[in-house]
């Protein structure tokens, strides 16, 4: 499979998946997560609360130049990026273990295009944040630990939309 070059990736088709980053502490955790965004070929991200933003070295160190290819926005207020997501006809969905979760390997095509949240390191998204989201996914955790690292979450869940998507769409 070819590699896109910066130039011809902004004309690149993507996926119609927008990764939420909501209130990430670890600005490594950050640059992680556009690195995994670039290569899913998702939408956008979308960065709110106090996430922090590029250009910033930490972020840099490990996007490894995916900040500046992969599109994204801030909004401040959390629920505000959730109402402008849903005005623009995506489905909102929080990476989470919850109540009325559904598995994340069961999203079908009416589920796109659709942004997913990923919540703070320790706090996770929280009951406030999943109550106006369309829906909870969660990945299995077979573990002592019932969490794993908030950017391999978004990883192992991003990399699942997009295959759902690709073979429902």
């Amino acid at each position: 499979m070819g590699r896109l070059t910066p130039e011809s990736c902004a004309a690149s088709a993507r996926h119609p998946v927008t990764l939420v980053l909501y209130n990430i502490r670890s600005m490594w955790n950050v640059g992680a997560m556009f690195r995994t965004a670039d290569a899913a070929g998702i939408d956008e991200i979308v960065i709110t609360g106090y996430t922090a933003t590029p250009p910033r070295k930490e972020i840099d160190k490990t996007a490894l130049g995916a900040q500046e290819v992969v599109p994204w926005r801030y909004f401040d207020d959390p629920v505000e990026a959730i109402a402008a997501l849903k005005s623009e006809g995506k489905k909102v969905f929080g990476l989470e273990i919850a109540e009325n979760s559904r598995s994340y390997t069961s999203l079908t095509e009416d589920d796109f295009p659709l942004a997913l949240i990923v919540g703070n390191e320790v706090e996770g998204i929280g009951d406030a944040l999943l109550g106006h989201c369309d829906g909870v996914i969660e990945i299995p955790q077979y573990g002592v630990k019932h969490s794993l690292n908030v950017a391999v979450a978004a990883g192992v869940a991003l990399f699942e939309c997009v295959r759902a998507f690709r073979q429902n769409g």
